[in-house]
């Protein structure tokens, strides 16, 4: 979606990059109507070809965020896509893009589905349409997506679910007049307070019963029944999401589980977005849905089995997901990335490149993974089965391995009541970090490592060259429910105040999260984003993996977390510059007001 989180993911304040990212180019040159599709490029074969490389928009588009896809009576793949110019350098904001394929690679523009001059009735004129989803329904195809601001109220910001219907995939578009979910105002009551009602994903169960999810950070995603002509709702909603952690609901059946996929973080950070999808199921479309480890997506120490997150290649901020089907039974995911070597169309801090990207969609032990935990591609890979006359069956996954831990090497157990002398300081001593004869206790300090306010201490030693781990135990008070931003306490690879990687437990408004967060310098200022890991615990252990990369030299750092010191849920990787000698350490920052203890910092060597 086209915009900043107003729920800034462990940092003090947004990143000036999210918040340009938020802006569509309103007042642009109106795009051509929606016509009639366009004929199928040469490239699309029947057959498809052998193997693809991501992205698989770039034929027709250097950005295509948020895609919904389906598979048409024709034969055809059709994608949509949220408003936002294609190519760089183009002027024209297209609403609601669409193109069509043969084999789910090679994709042709074939129109918008509105123009300035066609916006639903009820839409103010300078409104966006974000994130839409696709349905074939009783012989009639169903288009829904947000409307940005709305003519429902005088106020601002008063996002609103439509809905248009349509006898092709192709169009024409009619608006059913009036909004399915109209705007929600927030808990305030002030005026232009507003939950982000973004983001629909329609879903008919087994028995013909209709629902749509919609929902953001503001607010979070909801469940609701929809009447049998699918435009408006019917009964209450059930909340099936916490707020301040998911967007961008797409829900599929499987066997007897209902699978809730959600993107978390940052979608629009550029070069540091963090956007990962993760995933709960259920055996109800209403929830309550579950992650691997039994947590609810709606517990404040939030849950969620990760699907596909950044991996440490060229792309970053996977998310926002459709899920489709070949014709040999192999599932896809079909998703945005930002390539963090070209993360804006233009300019720096303007509109997010977000092209859209393939990859196959494995199920292992009942959980959904993208490349059997290998994550995004970036190689040729191996494509989808379009042609009927082809046969195939579906791939059979090798689960990605984690990275080898090894043995100790280094241990600093804070049971001598000082300060090791091979620790140094950022900005310290901080008095109040203390040996207590069995931990390292340290309160969270007002000030932070992020932006502007780069006041706090960190604690850091030399790391050694090659693969290593490093690893602490770390126990903090944050409660649950109550906002406490950002205090946090964790790991951090350091190479300076504007650079640096940390993995902590992290109050987020009402949540409490593992993030792993990057700031780099980029532009005239620094890019802060951040990624999610497992679910924390009062008492959580972190994992930082470190290898270098034998192809670019670049410093990889893989993060895991666990809720016992057994079981290990290993997450994203962010990377530092070749050629530079980070240092690794501990924080304890973001706010005032609570206490971690570090048990133990640990080196192991594989």
């Amino acid at each position: 979606m086209v915009r900043t989180p107003a729920r800034p993911t462990g940092r003090r304040r947004p990143l000036a990059a999210a918040l340009a990212g938020a802006l569509c180019l309103a007042g642009l040159a109106v795009a051509p109507a929606a016509r009639a599709a366009a004929p199928v490029a040469p490239a699309a074969r029947a057959a498809g070809p052998a193997t693809y490389t991501n992205p698989v928009s770039r034929g027709f588009a250097d950005t295509f965020a948020d895609p919904a896809v389906i598979r048409a009576r024709d034969g055809f793949w059709y994608a949509y896509g949220t408003t936002d110019p294609l190519r760089e350098g183009e002027r024209t904001r297209h609403l609601i893009p669409t193109a069509r394929s043969r084999d789910l690679v090679h994709w042709t523009y074939v129109g918008d589905a509105f123009t300035e001059s066609t916006l639903p009735s009820w839409a103010a004129p300078d409104a966006a349409l974000w994130a839409p989803d696709i349905r074939y329904l009783d012989g009639t195809w169903y288009l829904y997506y947000v409307v940005t601001q709305t003519t429902v109220t005088d106020e601002p910001n008063d996002n609103a679910i439509g809905v248009a219907t349509a006898p092709s995939p192709t169009g024409p578009w009619t608006d059913s007049g009036g909004p399915v979910v109209g705007p929600r105002r927030g808990s305030s009551g002030d005026p232009g307070d507003f939950r982000w009602t973004y983001d629909p994903a329609q879903f008919t169960d087994r028995d013909g019963t209709r629902y749509l999810y919609y929902g953001s950070y503001s607010g979070g995603i909801f469940v609701t029944e929809l009447n049998r002509a699918g435009t408006r709702t019917v009964g209450e909603p059930t909340m099936v999401a916490i707020d301040n952690r998911y967007e961008g609901a797409y829900v599929v059946r499987r066997d007897r589980w209902y699978y809730l996929f959600a993107s978390e973080a940052n979608c629009c950070a550029g070069p540091t977005a963090g956007y990962t999808v993760f995933a709960g199921r259920s055996t109800s479309p209403r929830g309550p849905f579950t992650d691997r480890d039994g947590i609810s997506l709606l517990a404040s120490r939030v849950g969620g089995t990760i699907v596909v997150t950044p991996n440490g290649n060229t792309w970053v901020g996977t998310g926002h997901n459709a899920v489709v089907t070949d014709l040999a039974g192999q599932d896809w995911l079909l998703y945005h990335a930002i390539d963090r070597r070209d993360p804006y169309l233009d300019e720096p801090f303007g509109i997010n490149e977000r092209p859209m990207l393939l990859d196959r969609l494995d199920w292992i032990d009942g959980w959904p993974t993208v490349r059997a935990g290998r994550w995004a591609s970036e190689g040729p890979q191996r494509a989808p089965v379009t042609d009927p006359a082809a046969g195939g069956h579906p791939v059979t996954p090798r689960p990605a391995p984690p990275p080898r831990v090894g043995r100790p090497v280094f241990t600093d157990q804070f049971d001598d009541g000082t300060i090791d002398p091979g620790w140094t300081w950022v900005r310290g001593p901080d008095p109040a970090a203390t040996e207590t004869g069995d931990a390292l206790r340290w309160p969270t300090q007002p000030g932070d490592l992020v932006g502007p306010d780069e006041t706090a201490s960190a604690l850091l030693r030399q790391a050694p060259a090659g693969a290593y781990t490093v690893e602490t135990r770390v126990a903090i008070d944050l409660g649950t429910g109550d906002v406490r931003n950002y205090q946090q306490a964790g790991l951090v690879a350091y190479l300076d105040d504007d650079h640096f990687l940390r993995l902590s437990h992290v109050a987020i408004w009402n949540t409490r999260q593992t993030e792993f967060g990057k700031e780099m310098p980029f532009a005239d200022g620094t890019s802060y984003g951040g990624m999610a890991i497992g679910t924390p615990a009062p008492v959580t252990w972190l994992r930082l993996s470190h290898r270098v990369d034998p192809a670019n030299g670049e410093h990889e750092f893989r993060a895991a977390t666990s809720r016992d010191g057994r079981n290990w849920t290993w997450g994203g990787v962010w990377t530092l510059p070749a050629e530079t000698q980070p240092r690794i350490g501990l924080i304890s920052h973001g706010g005032a007001g609570a206490v971690a203890e570090f048990d133990y910092f640990r080196i192991y060597r594989p």
